[in-house]
């Protein structure tokens, strides 16, 4: 069990670190023990990106929040169009944290990254008194090498196809349903997973990529709406088009909760000339993560600058952003 003196930079606090972390994350540079460590020089521009992780429960169907925090983590980087290459992990642990569940949770944090190509190069510890924090906190960086610097909000315009890598509000859904003991006959399992390798799919056979976003918290909706917001270019979007599993969307039927405002852990709204959408969808739709890709919906000519949905009794209507706050802590 997580005492106190595990927090107190002490035998404690060295052996956990050792016991745990050097464990499963050891590799070349974290492996200088310094109170920083040295990466070889870096020639390219690089991309970075900090995030930080509270979502309970800490474990969940598809994931946990050590497989959260690295995923999370690689798809801000990957999205950028940058190649993910290291993260930094800062723990924040409430007294009484079993040992075995901070172990599990760093587990399946190395054996995320290891499967993305990803090194986990430095991190902290620190324990908080009993009933000051709820578990476990985490709080990552990542650094990658950007490879894409083409991608940009200015080069959005008009017939400009949308993308959307699956069905959506699968996280936000599982986590609501576990958390609060719904207990909903249904297998509802978190999207939760890293979109670097798909990224780099996409972005292999396009030159004409407009902009990659993850869509977490607010949902898709408000993913597009940032982007409207950035590009000052309307979209369109059609309901008959918009991927969501029948268990989600009659989950969202039944508790009043629009899919396009939930959260993902594993989807990605992707922005491409017209020209190029059936290319990169047939791309996204070879890799596992994006089987289920389809185009929603398109960039059109309009004096505002709005999110429209086209709805599927043929009507036409605003997306706003998100407001206020459906699920808090799903991330």
């Amino acid at each position: 069990m997580i005492t106190l003196s595990h927090g107190n930079g002490g035998e404690e606090t060295h052996k956990l670190i050792k016991d745990i972390f050097y464990k499963y994350f050891k590799n070349e540079v974290l492996n200088q023990m310094g109170d920083s460590n040295i990466l070889n020089e870096i020639s390219r521009s690089i991309a970075i990106t900090t995030d930080s992780f509270v979502v309970d429960p800490i474990f969940f169907n598809g994931g946990d929040i050590g497989k959260l925090s690295v995923c999370g983590t690689i798809n801000d980087l990957a999205v950028s169009g940058a190649l993910p290459k290291y993260i930094t992990a800062a723990f924040i642990i409430e007294e009484g944290l079993e040992i075995n569940v901070l172990e599990k949770v760093a587990k399946s944090m190395a054996k995320t990254a290891a499967e993305s190509g990803v090194k986990i190069i430095a991190g902290d510890t620190k324990v908080v008194n009993r009933g000051k924090g709820d578990k476990l906190y985490i709080n990552t960086t990542g650094i990658g090498i950007l490879e894409n610097a083409y991608i940009s909000f200015n080069k959005i315009k008009p017939k400009d196809k949308i993308i959307v890598n699956g069905n959506i509000g699968e996280h936000g859904i599982c986590i609501l349903n576990e958390r609060e003991y719904l207990n909903f006959q249904c297998d509802i399992k978190s999207d939760c997973a890293p979109l670097n390798k798909l990224c780099k799919d996409i972005l292999s056979v396009s030159n004409n990529v407009r902009i990659m976003r993850d869509a977490t918290r607010g949902g898709v909706a408000t993913t597009l709406n940032e982007i409207v917001n950035t590009c000052k270019k309307s979209m369109l979007i059609y309901e008959e088009e918009i991927p969501v599993s029948q268990e989600v969307e009659s989950f969202c039927h039944i508790l009043g909760f629009d899919p396009l405002y939930v959260a993902n852990e594993g989807k990605i709204v992707v922005i491409v000339d017209e020209k190029d959408a059936a290319n990169v969808l047939k791309t996204m739709k070879n890799n596992p993560l994006g089987k289920n890709s389809k185009i929603i919906g398109e960039v059109i000519e309009d004096k505002s600058a709005n999110l429209y949905l086209k709805t599927s009794l043929g009507g036409t209507k605003i997306l706003p952003m998100l407001q206020g706050e459906i699920l808090p802590r799903i991330c």
